[in-house]
């Protein structure tokens, strides 16, 4: 029934590719066991830009390109966005890898601040797992730290998860290298499992953590998870200088609410460097969506680089950018180009 327009779809995609691209290649989360692809799909357009016959298709199309790594979160069109994913995963959930996060505000729901408390831990696991239609949460990620509950009592809840089998690994997100530092430190004091990934907004355009965060996950074993690695499209030569975002892109949704955010994203300090990372990758016999995945996945530290995607076409191309590297010059030239002074 609905698996031909799907492979149909998929198929589509394939021409559109000079040659047909290899699956995604494997990585581990950190120290964990946990394997997952080198590209991993972000689900926040589920339920929001993306209606759920065209997140099946999505969902269908990058697990049949090699993805193995969903990432999601509570607050994801609150709660629609695991729902979506859970339903077009289906039998295919054995196949998977499904990241997703809690304590984030979250308005409509019992902690509409969020929180990282034990008892708020653990309803919104609960939630969550019953949202996926899900016994197992593969990596359950503390979206935003609330500021006031002691990171012991945070562990301590996400242990005991672990303990009745409902989560296999758990993870951090948004934390700066001090606060990295201080919950391994605090888990190890503990006893406790300590985080495996660290999910931080991380590109050629914003490499702020690695003056702090890059170094604590390389002591530690802390596998990166990169969010916006392609700057919501600025990376993709998507946007032009003095041009509006055109209709349906994301900057383009986000422009009436967050002018402060669109404007960060497209300022003239990135469009200067991605001029020149264009300049680059033509010369180089590359794209710049090469560059954008493959200089990340060149990183050691990177477990998965996740990115969103709307259709079947952007998942392609999304997976085939992650198979290309940079050589040792043309790595270091990029540094020069992107590194912030």
């Amino acid at each position: 029934m609905a698996a031909l327009p799907r492979r149909s779809t998929f198929a589509a995609a394939m021409a559109v590719l000079i040659s047909t691209p290899a699956r995604a290649e494997t990585r581990r989360l950190g120290k964990n066991g946990i394997k997952v692809s080198g590209v991993g799909l972000g689900t926040n357009n589920f339920g929001a830009r993306m209606d759920y016959a065209a997140t099946e298709r999505v969902v269908h199309a990058a697990v049949d390109m090699g993805i193995t790594l969903f990432d999601t979160a509570d607050v994801y069109t609150q709660g629609v966005s695991e729902e979506f994913l859970g339903r077009a995963l289906g039998p295919r959930r054995k196949n998977v890898v499904i990241a997703t996060k809690f304590g984030n505000k979250m308005r409509e729901g019992k902690y509409p601040d969020g929180g990282g408390w034990r008892q708020a831990v653990i309803d919104m696991t609960e939630d969550s797992l019953r949202r996926l239609g899900t016994d197992v949460i593969d990596l359950q990620q503390y979206h935003r730290p609330d500021g006031k509950t002691p990171i012991e009592e945070t562990l301590d809840a996400l242990n005991d998860l672990i303990k009745q089998g409902k989560i296999r690994a758990i993870g951090s997100s948004n934390l700066t290298g001090p606060e990295a530092t201080a919950a391994h430190q605090a888990a190890l004091a503990a006893k406790l499992t300590p985080y495996v990934t660290a999910q931080n907004h991380y590109s050629l355009l914003t490499r702020d953590i690695e003056k702090d965060l890059v170094p604590v996950c390389e002591q530690y074993g802390i596998g990166v998870l990169p969010y916006f690695p392609l700057e919501s499209g600025m990376l993709t030569g998507k946007y032009k200088r003095d041009e509006k975002p055109a209709e349906g892109t994301r900057l383009s949704a986000w422009a009436p609410r967050t002018a402060n955010t669109t404007e960060t994203f497209m300022s003239d300090a990135n469009f200067t460097k991605v001029e020149k990372l264009t300049a680059l990758a033509n010369q180089s016999g590359a794209t710049i969506l090469n560059m954008a995945f493959g200089w990340l996945l060149n990183r050691p530290y990177i477990a998965s680089v996740i990115a969103g995607a709307t259709t079947a076409e952007q998942i392609a191309a999304n997976v085939k950018a992650g198979e290309w590297r940079p050589t040792l010059d043309l790595d270091a030239e990029i540094d020069r180009i992107t590194r912030a002074a």
